[in-house]
């Protein structure tokens, strides 16, 4: 799966792929071997080419969908895939069609929030995929009506796998 991660203000792709019972995550084009065990609902343990550096906290920050990541006690505040608090003028644009929820890795759903029907509001939580050992709350980019619903409770999905579809 490709992300584009902001740290600090600056950009970076990151790449992630399972191999075997670990994974490997490039970043800019530098790739590491990470053994990922899970402490808590926000705490990893990490082993990063065989060497373990701190355990990692990853919360999100209340606005935006930003995150505060922290690393051997050092908060640093993170954007996944360059969102922002404010949109530029064309990203406002691509959320005027539906918005088709696809699974971000390979998975497998432990929550559907919403039925077919149902009215959300941007950023409400309407799918749970637990994937790498962790859970991740998928949400909605904008308002409107769940128009279908792809997926239900313990069901795997591959990356890239039609969740559902908000009008």
């Amino acid at each position: 799966m490709q992300y584009e991660v902001e740290i600090g203000g600056r950009r970076r792709q990151v790449a992630v792929s399972r191999v075997g019972d670990r994974f490997a995550v490039t970043v800019d084009g530098a790739t590491k071997q990470v053994d990922v065990a899970r402490i808590d609902a926000h705490t990893l343990s990490l082993i990063v080419d065989g060497v373990w550096p701190a355990d990692v906290t990853i919360a999100p920050v209340a606005r935006g969908g930003d995150l505060t990541v922290t690393i051997g006690g050092i908060p640093i505040p993170v954007t996944l895939n360059g969102r922002r608090r404010t949109r530029r003028v064309e990203d406002r644009a691509a959320t005027a069609g539906p918005q088709r929820l696809a699974a971000p890795m390979p998975g497998k759903v432990v929550r559907v929030l919403v039925n077919a029907g149902d009215a959300v509001r941007a950023r409400q939580p309407v799918v749970v995929v637990e994937a790498m050992k962790m859970e991740n709350e998928l949400r909605a980019s904008r308002d409107g009506a769940v128009a279908e619903v792809h997926v239900r409770e313990g069901m795997s999905v591959e990356a890239g796998a039609l969740l559902l579809v908000i009008q």
